[in-house]
Protein backbone atom coordinates (compact mmCIF):
# COMPACT_ATOMS: atom_id res chain seq x y z
CA UNK A 1 0.00 0.00 0.00
CA UNK A 2 1.31 3.44 -0.93
CA UNK A 3 1.63 5.61 2.15
CA UNK A 4 0.40 9.20 2.31
CA UNK A 5 3.11 11.78 2.84
CA UNK A 6 1.33 13.13 5.92
CA UNK A 7 -1.93 13.13 7.87
CA UNK A 8 -2.93 16.14 9.98
CA UNK A 9 -4.95 15.53 13.16
CA UNK A 10 -6.68 18.60 14.59
CA UNK A 11 -8.29 18.21 18.01
CA UNK A 12 -11.42 20.31 18.51
CA UNK A 13 -13.19 20.81 21.82
CA UNK A 14 -15.86 23.35 21.00
CA UNK A 15 -13.68 26.05 22.53
CA UNK A 16 -12.38 29.20 20.90
CA UNK A 17 -8.75 28.08 20.50
CA UNK A 18 -9.44 24.72 18.89
CA UNK A 19 -12.00 26.26 16.54
CA UNK A 20 -9.44 28.85 15.44
CA UNK A 21 -6.94 26.01 15.04
CA UNK A 22 -9.28 24.10 12.73
CA UNK A 23 -9.85 27.21 10.62
CA UNK A 24 -6.10 27.84 10.46
CA UNK A 25 -5.50 24.28 9.23
CA UNK A 26 -7.99 24.88 6.43
CA UNK A 27 -6.40 28.25 5.61
CA UNK A 28 -3.00 26.64 5.27
CA UNK A 29 -4.30 23.80 3.15
CA UNK A 30 -3.29 21.05 5.57
CA UNK A 31 -3.11 17.73 3.71
CA UNK A 32 -5.38 14.83 4.65
CA UNK A 33 -6.82 16.67 7.64
CA UNK A 34 -8.89 14.92 10.33
CA UNK A 35 -10.88 16.83 12.94
CA UNK A 36 -11.45 14.96 16.22
CA UNK A 37 -13.69 15.71 19.20
CA UNK A 38 -13.25 13.71 22.42
CA UNK A 39 -16.58 13.58 24.25
CA UNK A 40 -15.87 13.67 27.99
CA UNK A 41 -19.54 13.39 28.97
CA UNK A 42 -19.10 16.57 31.02
CA UNK A 43 -19.83 19.18 28.35
CA UNK A 44 -22.66 21.69 28.39
CA UNK A 45 -25.52 21.06 25.95
CA UNK A 46 -24.60 24.31 24.14
CA UNK A 47 -21.13 22.89 23.50
CA UNK A 48 -22.60 19.72 21.99
CA UNK A 49 -24.85 21.90 19.84
CA UNK A 50 -21.84 23.98 18.86
CA UNK A 51 -19.91 20.86 17.81
CA UNK A 52 -22.83 19.97 15.53
CA UNK A 53 -22.71 23.49 14.07
CA UNK A 54 -18.92 23.40 13.66
CA UNK A 55 -19.11 19.98 12.01
CA UNK A 56 -21.39 21.47 9.36
CA UNK A 57 -19.18 24.54 8.90
CA UNK A 58 -16.00 22.50 8.46
CA UNK A 59 -17.68 20.17 5.98
CA UNK A 60 -18.78 23.15 3.91
CA UNK A 61 -15.23 24.54 3.85
CA UNK A 62 -13.08 21.49 3.25
CA UNK A 63 -15.41 18.52 2.93
CA UNK A 64 -14.27 16.96 6.21
CA UNK A 65 -16.43 16.74 9.32
CA UNK A 66 -15.63 15.96 12.94
CA UNK A 67 -14.86 12.43 14.13
CA UNK A 68 -16.14 11.83 17.66
CA UNK A 69 -14.45 9.53 20.16
CA UNK A 70 -15.30 8.55 23.71
CA UNK A 71 -13.35 6.77 26.45
CA UNK A 72 -14.74 3.43 27.64
CA UNK A 73 -13.91 2.22 31.16
CA UNK A 74 -16.03 -0.94 31.10
CA UNK A 75 -13.09 -3.35 31.40
CA UNK A 76 -11.26 -1.29 34.00
CA UNK A 77 -14.38 -1.01 36.14
CA UNK A 78 -14.93 -4.77 35.92
CA UNK A 79 -11.36 -5.37 37.08
CA UNK A 80 -11.74 -2.81 39.86
CA UNK A 81 -14.96 -4.41 41.05
CA UNK A 82 -13.43 -7.89 41.05
CA UNK A 83 -10.48 -6.83 43.22
CA UNK A 84 -11.95 -4.06 45.35
CA UNK A 85 -13.11 -6.22 48.26
CA UNK A 86 -9.75 -7.90 48.83
CA UNK A 87 -7.86 -4.62 48.74
CA UNK A 88 -10.24 -2.68 50.93
CA UNK A 89 -10.56 -5.48 53.51
CA UNK A 90 -6.77 -5.50 53.74
CA UNK A 91 -6.90 -1.78 54.52
CA UNK A 92 -9.54 -2.31 57.19
CA UNK A 93 -12.42 -0.69 55.33
CA UNK A 94 -15.81 -1.54 56.91
CA UNK A 95 -18.12 -3.94 55.05
CA UNK A 96 -20.78 -1.25 54.64
CA UNK A 97 -18.29 0.98 52.77
CA UNK A 98 -17.24 -1.96 50.57
CA UNK A 99 -20.86 -2.71 49.68
CA UNK A 100 -21.50 0.94 48.85
CA UNK A 101 -18.49 1.06 46.53
CA UNK A 102 -19.48 -2.15 44.77
CA UNK A 103 -23.01 -0.82 44.26
CA UNK A 104 -21.75 2.08 42.10
CA UNK A 105 -18.80 0.36 40.40
CA UNK A 106 -20.69 -0.18 37.15
CA UNK A 107 -20.39 1.70 33.83
CA UNK A 108 -22.86 4.57 33.49
CA UNK A 109 -22.03 5.39 29.88
CA UNK A 110 -20.70 8.79 30.92
CA UNK A 111 -16.87 8.81 30.58
CA UNK A 112 -16.23 11.57 33.12
CA UNK A 113 -18.41 10.01 35.81
CA UNK A 114 -17.10 6.50 35.12
CA UNK A 115 -13.51 7.71 35.44
CA UNK A 116 -14.24 9.42 38.76
CA UNK A 117 -16.03 6.32 40.10
CA UNK A 118 -13.06 4.24 39.03
CA UNK A 119 -10.63 6.56 40.82
CA UNK A 120 -12.92 7.23 43.76
CA UNK A 121 -12.29 10.94 43.38
CA UNK A 122 -12.53 13.90 41.06
CA UNK A 123 -9.53 15.31 39.17
CA UNK A 124 -7.69 18.27 40.65
CA UNK A 125 -4.92 20.70 39.80
CA UNK A 126 -2.35 18.29 41.26
CA UNK A 127 -3.96 15.17 39.79
CA UNK A 128 -5.36 16.31 36.48
CA UNK A 129 -5.98 12.84 35.10
CA UNK A 130 -9.10 13.91 33.18
CA UNK A 131 -7.36 15.32 30.09
CA UNK A 132 -5.16 12.26 29.63
CA UNK A 133 -7.86 9.67 30.23
CA UNK A 134 -10.76 11.37 28.50
CA UNK A 135 -9.05 13.13 25.59
CA UNK A 136 -5.46 12.11 24.92
CA UNK A 137 -5.83 8.33 25.29
CA UNK A 138 -9.06 7.84 23.30
CA UNK A 139 -7.84 10.11 20.48
CA UNK A 140 -4.55 8.24 20.37
CA UNK A 141 -6.11 4.78 20.53
CA UNK A 142 -9.13 5.33 18.30
CA UNK A 143 -7.75 7.76 15.72
CA UNK A 144 -3.97 8.20 15.71
CA UNK A 145 -2.75 4.62 16.11
CA UNK A 146 -4.98 3.22 13.32
CA UNK A 147 -3.58 5.90 10.97
CA UNK A 148 0.11 5.35 11.69
CA UNK A 149 0.52 2.68 9.05
CA UNK A 150 -1.06 4.90 6.40
CA UNK A 151 1.39 7.81 6.38
CA UNK A 152 5.04 8.84 6.55
CA UNK A 153 4.36 11.67 8.98
CA UNK A 154 1.49 12.26 11.37
CA UNK A 155 1.08 15.83 12.57
CA UNK A 156 -0.99 16.45 15.71
CA UNK A 157 -2.21 20.06 15.88
CA UNK A 158 -2.77 21.43 19.41
CA UNK A 159 -4.52 24.72 20.12
CA UNK A 160 -2.55 25.90 23.15
CA UNK A 161 -1.45 29.50 23.74
CA UNK A 162 1.52 30.73 25.76
CA UNK A 163 -0.49 33.32 27.70
CA UNK A 164 -2.77 30.65 29.18
CA UNK A 165 -0.28 29.46 31.81
CA UNK A 166 3.45 29.57 32.72
CA UNK A 167 3.84 25.89 31.77
CA UNK A 168 2.34 26.42 28.33
CA UNK A 169 4.59 29.41 27.78
CA UNK A 170 7.55 27.01 27.96
CA UNK A 171 6.25 24.70 25.26
CA UNK A 172 7.95 24.70 21.85
CA UNK A 173 5.96 25.27 18.70
CA UNK A 174 7.04 21.85 17.42
CA UNK A 175 7.86 18.60 19.17
CA UNK A 176 9.08 15.67 17.12
CA UNK A 177 8.53 12.09 18.27
CA UNK A 178 9.77 9.05 16.41
CA UNK A 179 8.66 5.49 16.95
CA UNK A 180 9.25 2.28 15.07
CA UNK A 181 6.17 0.86 13.37
CA UNK A 182 6.67 -1.92 10.92
CA UNK A 183 7.62 -1.91 8.18
CA UNK A 184 8.84 1.72 8.27
CA UNK A 185 9.42 4.35 10.96
CA UNK A 186 6.74 7.03 11.09
CA UNK A 187 7.49 10.57 12.20
CA UNK A 188 5.09 12.03 14.77
CA UNK A 189 5.04 15.80 15.03
CA UNK A 190 3.19 17.86 17.64
CA UNK A 191 2.43 21.28 16.21
CA UNK A 192 1.27 24.30 18.29
CA UNK A 193 0.77 27.15 15.82
CA UNK A 194 -1.26 29.34 18.22
CA UNK A 195 1.42 29.68 20.90
CA UNK A 196 2.04 33.37 20.24
CA UNK A 197 -1.64 34.21 19.69
CA UNK A 198 -3.80 36.24 22.05
CA UNK A 199 -7.47 35.63 22.81
CA UNK A 200 -8.27 38.58 20.53
CA UNK A 201 -6.37 36.88 17.70
CA UNK A 202 -8.44 33.75 18.21
CA UNK A 203 -11.77 35.55 18.03
CA UNK A 204 -10.51 37.54 15.02
CA UNK A 205 -10.01 34.21 13.23
CA UNK A 206 -13.68 33.35 13.87
CA UNK A 207 -14.75 36.70 12.46
CA UNK A 208 -12.52 36.42 9.41
CA UNK A 209 -14.13 33.13 8.43
CA UNK A 210 -17.66 34.06 9.48
CA UNK A 211 -17.79 31.25 12.04
CA UNK A 212 -19.65 31.81 15.30
CA UNK A 213 -17.89 31.12 18.59
CA UNK A 214 -19.36 28.96 21.33
CA UNK A 215 -22.23 30.98 22.87
CA UNK A 216 -20.99 30.18 26.38
CA UNK A 217 -18.28 32.81 25.86
CA UNK A 218 -21.04 35.40 25.97
CA UNK A 219 -22.30 33.99 29.27
CA UNK A 220 -19.34 34.74 31.50
CA UNK A 221 -17.24 31.66 30.71
CA UNK A 222 -13.53 31.96 30.05
CA UNK A 223 -13.30 28.25 29.22
CA UNK A 224 -15.92 25.87 27.86
CA UNK A 225 -14.17 22.48 27.98
CA UNK A 226 -16.23 21.14 30.89
CA UNK A 227 -19.32 22.37 32.72
CA UNK A 228 -18.03 23.28 35.16
CA UNK A 229 -14.27 22.85 34.88
CA UNK A 230 -12.34 22.02 38.05
CA UNK A 231 -10.41 25.25 37.37
CA UNK A 232 -13.52 27.44 37.05
CA UNK A 233 -13.11 30.85 38.62
CA UNK A 234 -15.47 32.31 41.16
CA UNK A 235 -17.23 34.50 38.60
CA UNK A 236 -17.71 31.58 36.22
CA UNK A 237 -19.21 29.43 38.96
CA UNK A 238 -21.60 32.27 39.78
CA UNK A 239 -22.69 32.50 36.12
CA UNK A 240 -23.20 28.74 35.87
CA UNK A 241 -25.21 28.59 39.10
CA UNK A 242 -27.43 31.47 37.95
CA UNK A 243 -27.97 30.41 34.34
CA UNK A 244 -27.79 26.65 34.62
CA UNK A 245 -28.61 25.43 38.14
CA UNK A 246 -29.27 21.98 36.65
CA UNK A 247 -25.52 21.65 36.01
CA UNK A 248 -24.80 22.28 39.70
CA UNK A 249 -27.47 19.72 40.64
CA UNK A 250 -25.99 17.15 38.24
CA UNK A 251 -22.49 17.49 39.66
CA UNK A 252 -23.88 17.42 43.19
CA UNK A 253 -25.41 14.02 42.42
CA UNK A 254 -22.07 12.92 40.98
CA UNK A 255 -20.40 13.92 44.24
CA UNK A 256 -22.79 11.63 46.12
CA UNK A 257 -22.03 8.69 43.83
CA UNK A 258 -18.25 9.19 43.76
CA UNK A 259 -18.19 9.50 47.56
CA UNK A 260 -19.59 5.97 47.71
CA UNK A 261 -16.60 4.78 45.67
CA UNK A 262 -14.15 6.54 48.00
CA UNK A 263 -12.63 4.67 50.97
CA UNK A 264 -13.27 7.52 53.39
CA UNK A 265 -16.51 8.62 51.77
CA UNK A 266 -15.04 12.12 51.46
CA UNK A 267 -14.84 13.64 48.03
CA UNK A 268 -15.83 16.93 46.40
CA UNK A 269 -15.81 18.17 42.83
CA UNK A 270 -13.71 21.23 43.66
CA UNK A 271 -10.40 21.01 45.51
CA UNK A 272 -10.22 21.98 49.17
CA UNK A 273 -8.53 25.32 48.46
CA UNK A 274 -11.36 26.57 46.22
CA UNK A 275 -13.08 28.18 49.21
CA UNK A 276 -11.62 29.45 52.51
CA UNK A 277 -12.14 27.55 55.76
CA UNK A 278 -10.77 24.90 58.11
CA UNK A 279 -11.06 22.25 55.41
CA UNK A 280 -8.23 23.70 53.32
CA UNK A 281 -5.37 21.20 53.05
CA UNK A 282 -7.03 18.62 55.31
CA UNK A 283 -7.78 15.11 54.10
CA UNK A 284 -9.88 14.24 57.17
CA UNK A 285 -12.41 17.01 56.71
CA UNK A 286 -14.93 17.13 53.89
CA UNK A 287 -14.43 20.00 51.48
CA UNK A 288 -17.47 22.06 50.47
CA UNK A 289 -19.58 20.39 47.81
CA UNK A 290 -20.35 21.99 44.48
CA UNK A 291 -23.65 23.42 45.79
CA UNK A 292 -21.82 25.10 48.69
CA UNK A 293 -19.17 26.44 46.33
CA UNK A 294 -21.92 27.84 44.11
CA UNK A 295 -23.37 29.61 47.15
CA UNK A 296 -19.90 30.93 48.06
CA UNK A 297 -19.61 32.36 44.54
CA UNK A 298 -22.23 34.95 45.54
CA UNK A 299 -20.00 36.35 48.28
CA UNK A 300 -17.71 39.33 47.98
CA UNK A 301 -13.97 39.49 48.53
CA UNK A 302 -12.94 37.28 51.43
CA UNK A 303 -15.88 34.94 50.93
CA UNK A 304 -17.55 35.66 54.25
CA UNK A 305 -20.56 37.83 53.42
CA UNK A 306 -22.98 37.81 50.51
CA UNK A 307 -22.38 40.67 48.13
CA UNK A 308 -25.83 42.01 47.28
CA UNK A 309 -24.55 43.20 43.92
CA UNK A 310 -23.61 39.62 43.01
CA UNK A 311 -26.86 38.25 44.42
CA UNK A 312 -28.92 40.72 42.39
CA UNK A 313 -26.83 40.09 39.27
CA UNK A 314 -27.26 36.33 39.63
CA UNK A 315 -31.02 36.71 40.04
CA UNK A 316 -31.20 38.63 36.76
CA UNK A 317 -28.52 36.73 34.85
CA UNK A 318 -30.60 33.70 33.94
CA UNK A 319 -31.35 34.43 30.30
CA UNK A 320 -29.12 32.67 27.77
CA UNK A 321 -29.42 35.70 25.49
CA UNK A 322 -28.01 38.06 28.13
CA UNK A 323 -24.35 38.77 27.35
CA UNK A 324 -21.68 38.95 30.05
CA UNK A 325 -18.47 38.10 28.22
CA UNK A 326 -15.08 38.27 29.92
CA UNK A 327 -13.56 38.77 26.46
CA UNK A 328 -15.53 41.89 25.54
CA UNK A 329 -17.70 40.03 23.01
CA UNK A 330 -20.80 41.94 24.01
CA UNK A 331 -19.60 45.20 22.48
Amino acid sequence: MTKLSQINIVSVSGGKDSTALALLAIERGAENVRFVFADTGHEHRLTYEYIDYLDSELKSRCGVGITRVKADFTEKMAYRRAHLRARWEKDGVPETRIQQALSVMHPTGNPFLDLCLLRGRFPSTRARFCSQELKHFPINEQVIEPLLGQCRALISWQGVRADESPSRALLPERDVEFGQWEPDPVGRLIYRPLLAWSADDVFAMHRRHGVKWNPLYEQGMSRVGCMPCIHARKGEIREIAARYPEEIARVSEWERLVALANKRGLTSFFSSDKTPGEHVGRADVASPGVAEVAEWSLTGRGGRNFDMFYVAAAANDTDESMCSSVYGLCE
